[in-house]
């Protein structure tokens, strides 16, 4: 488990030392920085890709990312610390701005400490290197690597008609789901395929639940080889193949939650990060996914942002973040359950915040 992220100088988010939890509901008001905390971890995700600088310079260079500017903030530091039940993980990165109006290491190290010793053992990884130099150098980096990779954003916005979820993919590229979701149908087709397709069983049956109509997927192979596979489906009652062009975007978004959500749990990522997930959500649909939410927190670690008081609704006050923006910057903490017992009695959870009494709101 990602037991702490403590972060300095990224974007809003001039310090934070926060603890994280199994499942984990950040809240607040536009701007307040809670996407800031999502967009870290895609920077992350591309960074153990080796694509750190292409990131940087899709972001709008370092100046944007940096807490105002590298006049201000010339350089922007984090650490992650991995628990389990034999050693502490750590993983430490310093990143400063360079020529170019880029962003190179000045520092990179991690840590390991099994708990019966009380000495840990460092792990430096140089500085100057524009990339991570983790998983190249030591044998050790290989574990810190997985954990690392294993921490994943997802994010199902996009449902335009060129999206990726829309189109054919590749049927070999189904060993987990893509950030986007574009090769949903390959992933699908394997866990249809797998195991006596239990998992794929469980993701149709939950799908019935939002989108009465829907019937089953026909994933069928096409194009040269038989190599190429879309999300075709089939509507109750009729023998009319639809294409994925003809789910709206809130039933092809829900489709992807319960995917990543239901997939086998030996296959779950460690840390499961997801950006307003209720957007263009029935509110049924909405329980659904935030009960999936619960659910799959007992299995792996879930990070979740929300704009929605119905969806907060699902969830317990332990579980939930509050983000403000005081100042210039962003502040994070979580709700103490016994400071709201009180009004517990009376409102719900997502009424509370409403009422701006556990802040979260516009000031």
């Amino acid at each position: 488990m990602l037991r702490r992220v403590s972060l300095k100088g990224f974007k809003s988010i001039k310090e934070m030392d926060l603890e994280l939890c199994a499942l984990n509901v950040l809240i607040g008001a536009n701007g307040a920085g809670k996407s800031n905390l999502v967009s870290f971890f895609k920077m992350i995700n591309e960074m153990m890709g080796g694509r750190l600088q292409q990131y940087i310079g899709t972001s709008g260079r370092a100046h944007s990312l940096l807490h105002f500017g590298p006049k201000v903030t010339p350089q922007m530091e984090a650490q992650l610390r991995f628990d389990d039940d034999k050693s502490k993980n750590t993983y430490t990165m310093r990143l400063f701005h360079a020529a170019g109006d880029t962003l190179v290491f000045a520092e990179e190290q991690f840590s390991f400490q099994q708990k019966h010793f009380f000495v840990p053992k460092f792990i430096q990884l140089g500085s100057g290197h524009q990339e991570t130099r983790i998983g190249k150098e030591e044998p050790d980096d290989k574990t810190m690597r997985w954990m690392l990779n294993n921490c994943r954003v997802y994010h199902f916005h996009d449902t335009s008609l060129t999206a990726r979820v829309r189109q054919y993919c590749y049927i070999g590229d189904n060993r987990w789901l893509m950030p986007d979701a574009g090769n949903l149908a390959a992933f699908l087709l394997r866990l249809r395929d797998e195991n006596g397709g239990s998992a794929y069983q469980r993701i149709v049956t939950t799908i019935r639940l939002i989108a009465p109509f829907f019937d089953d997927f026909d994933l069928e192979l096409s194009g040269p080889g038989k190599k190429d596979v879309i999300l075709n489906w089939r509507e109750k009652g009729a023998d009319q193949v639809f294409g994925p062009h003809q789910f709206s975007d809130g039933t092809l978004r829900a489709i992807c939650l319960i995917t990543l959500l239901l997939q086998p749990e030996d296959e779950l990522p460690d840390l499961i990060i997801v950006d307003e997930p209720e957007i263009g959500l029935h509110p049924y649909a909405l329980n659904v996914v935030a009960s999936l939410f619960g659910k799959a927190s007992h299995h792996t670690q879930v990070l979740i942002s929300t704009q929605s008081n119905s969806f907060l609704d699902n969830f317990d006050p332990e579980d939930v973040i509050v983000v403000n923006r005081e100042g210039k910057e962003s502040k994070f903490e979580r709700l103490n359950p016994m400071a709201l017992e009180t009004w517990l009695e009376e409102y719900s959870l997502g009424e509370i915040w409403e009422k701006n009494v556990i802040g979260g709101g516009p000031h």
